[in-house]
């Protein structure tokens, strides 16, 4: 439960994350644009050829974005925008970023860059994906690219965004291009998408060879608890699923160990006696959102626990968890790139704000250097299969018009950007009375 005494956060960032698929609308030849276009994919049949309108009033953001006080902006980069065909590159396209990337610096706002954020070029896909044979080359050339033309303006990186929550959609379940649905091709990407990430880490630090270049992966980390304690296959399936999800790829890209059932793809060396962790990390990029009740191979919510408006468990004590075993597992410095709810009515997501940073002060105060923060997300925006619905915004959005309101929730984040930290004050005008809704039915998110 949240206190009216406050906490401070002592120098922890704070900023919001965005993804360009997600934001940008436009014509864009990406395997979302392909996917969003088939029938029956999109809950709402919505696509993202609308989204925020982000591209054409990306200045507008930018100012909106500045006047809350953001510090930090993780934001991607549009890979179908960037090299619409093979081989060949849109100048306009990186000229815009560039002229976003200015001005954030201009306002003073830090940009941390995704370079792969569950989007690529539809003929990426069309070729194999990430399971072409030439796919690492591909990438590697996409990478390098976007880093010499705007490394000048970044040094900040996230490589790839929640692998597991990709692979398990794209490959797994199929909800996600290319709508495969078998366990074998899911762990075969697993594995190229480690390789993918250590071959961009090694490539970035080679052109940014300054101490002030930072590269990562966002990871979606979730706690797992059976649930039942005393039933045995709740038991035996919670560590089982833990290591799938996300145990083995975590640790396959974090210090380039390649553990079962993943399997070291060529061209990666095997780890080096006594290299430590965090040898293709240079900070834990952490994503968290909700937690899993285990019961059978998917993601699990019981009766009776604070839910949001899809119906996940809000959970703050998790933040710390995960925090925590991050720090510990990897030494490094922990970097929360996607925390936020959905709630449309902005009925909780004060309250979520003030006890998921409340819970990272927690842990901050017993020596877990959790550095950053960012909220998910900013402006309302398209959810992937979701559609235009889920309203995760501290800003609200009218799709219709684009107009774009600062919900209390934003108001209470600029707040707290300002004061660094939670005040009595801050709880008492936004946070009290709040209350989340209650499950009521045992439900499973897939």
């Amino acid at each position: 439960m949240a206190t009216v005494d406050g906490f401070r956060l002592d120098g922890m960032l704070l900023g919001v994350a965005t993804a360009a698929t997600q934001i940008e609308g436009g014509d864009v030849a990406s395997n979302w644009t392909d996917w969003a276009a088939r029938p029956g994919t999109i809950k709402d049949a919505s696509t993202p050829a609308r989204a925020t309108d982000h591209w054409r009033r990306w200045r507008e953001d930018t100012e909106l974005m500045a006047s809350l006080g953001v510090q930090v902006y993780r934001m991607s980069v549009e890979w179908a925008r960037l090299e619409p065909r093979p081989g060949q590159w849109d100048d306009a396209a990186f000229g815009r970023y560039r002229e976003e990337l200015e001005l954030l610096r201009d306002k003073g706002v830090r940009p941390l860059v995704t370079l792969h954020h569950f989007s690529h070029p539809l003929w990426f896909e069309r070729d194999g994906g990430w399971l072409a044979p030439s796919a690492l080359w591909t990438w590697e050339r996409f990478v390098g690219e976007v880093v010499t033309r705007l490394g000048d303006l970044v040094t900040e990186w996230v490589t790839v965004n929640e692998p597991n929550v990709y692979v398990t959609g794209a490959h797994v379940f199929g909800d996600f291009p290319p709508g495969h649905r078998t366990l074998r091709e899911g762990l075969r990407v697993y594995s190229v998408l480690a390789a993918a990430h250590i071959r961009a880490y090694r490539l970035i630090h080679a052109l940014q060879p300054s101490r002030d270049t930072m590269v990562g992966v966002a990871h979606h980390l979730r706690p797992f608890r059976p649930g039942n304690p005393r039933n045995p296959w709740h038991r035996a399936l919670t560590p089982a699923m833990r290591h799938l999800f996300q145990g083995a790829i975590v640790r396959a890209m974090t210090t380039g160990e390649f553990t079962r059932p993943l399997r070291r793809p060529d061209g990666i060396p095997a780890q080096s006696p006594g290299s430590g962790s965090g040898r293709y990390a240079d900070f834990f990029g952490l994503n968290y959102y909700s937690r899993t009740t285990v019961t059978r191979f998917d993601d699990g919510t019981p009766v009776g626990v604070p839910v949001n408006d899809l119906g996940w468990e809000v959970y703050a004590a998790g933040l710390a968890e995960t925090a925590r075993w991050a720090w510990e597992t990897y030494g490094l410095p922990v970097w929360v790139t996607e925390n936020g709810t959905c709630d449309a009515a902005d009925a909780f997501r004060s309250r979520y704000v003030w006890e998921h940073l409340e819970a990272l002060a927690g842990v901050r105060a017993h020596g877990v250097p959790v550095d950053r923060y960012y909220h998910w997300c900013f402006v309302d925006n398209w959810e992937w299969n979701e559609g235009e619905g889920p309203r995760f915004g501290l800003v609200a959005l009218d799709y219709e018009t684009q107009e774009r309101t600062v919900r209390d929730s934003g108001r209470l984040f600029a707040e707290m950007i300002r004061e660094g930290g939670g005040t009595p004050a801050m709880h008492a005008t936004y946070v009290a009375g709040q209350a989340y809704p209650v499950s009521d039915v045992e439900g499973h998110h897939r």
